[in-house]
């Protein structure tokens, strides 16, 4: 399903369009690794316009990015999707079988969701351990960092904030009301 060339980076990030995936991603190129990106569509109302910010942000830092599709009837609504972050975890090791690295995700603290925490990180570990004996790791950078650390972290590196794109909705203008409107909103940043 992959190229033959999976193999060749440090670090497979899940880049959703975002201003956390897109603060992991300058993370580990600032830290002098190889990056490739990830992005998954996985039904979301925000999947065309979240894969077209990835897309421009993976040119903005000159690194590849692969799309994997599941297509479905199920219907997110805004808010906490159960599962979500272990789903992608795992995608992510179903479309790169032969990777050898870190796959990382931008989640940080200051969530109620189980699946941005230090004991979802620790239980997802386990899970990757037993399917590749060790040789892929589910890092989360910015896990002990609220969302207004990840923002000042942003900033302060000059990333490209007009390329990011946080709404739920998937409208051309972000609808300002679901909870990720709310938290870019929350940072003087809608």
């Amino acid at each position: 399903m992959r190229d033959d060339k999976s193999n060749n980076y440090d670090v497979l990030v899940l880049l959703s369009g975002g201003l956390d995936s897109t603060a992991c991603t300058y993370y580990y190129i600032n830290m002098g690794l190889k990056v490739k990106a990830l992005f998954i569509a996985y039904g979301q109302r925000a999947n065309k316009i979240e894969y077209r910010c990835a897309n421009n942000i993976a040119k903005y830092f000159g690194i590849p990015l692969d799309c994997f599709r599941f297509e479905g009837k199920a219907e997110f609504l805004q808010g906490e999707i159960k599962g979500r972050n272990a789903f992608l975890a795992l995608s992510a090791l179903l479309a790169n079988p032969e990777f050898k690295g870190l796959i990382s995700m931008g989640i940080h603290s200051g969530t109620p969701y189980y699946d941005c925490s230090v004991a979802f990180i620790q239980e997802m570990n386990r899970i990757l351990e037993g399917y590749t004996d060790g040789r892929v790791i589910l890092a989360a950078p910015f896990l002990k960092w609220d969302k207004r650390m990840i923002y000042n972290y942003f900033k302060d590196n000059g990333l490209p904030f007009h390329l990011t794109y946080s709404c739920e909705d998937g409208t051309d203008f972000p609808c300002g009301k679901c909870p990720s409107c709310q938290d870019r909103c929350a940072l003087n940043a809608c």
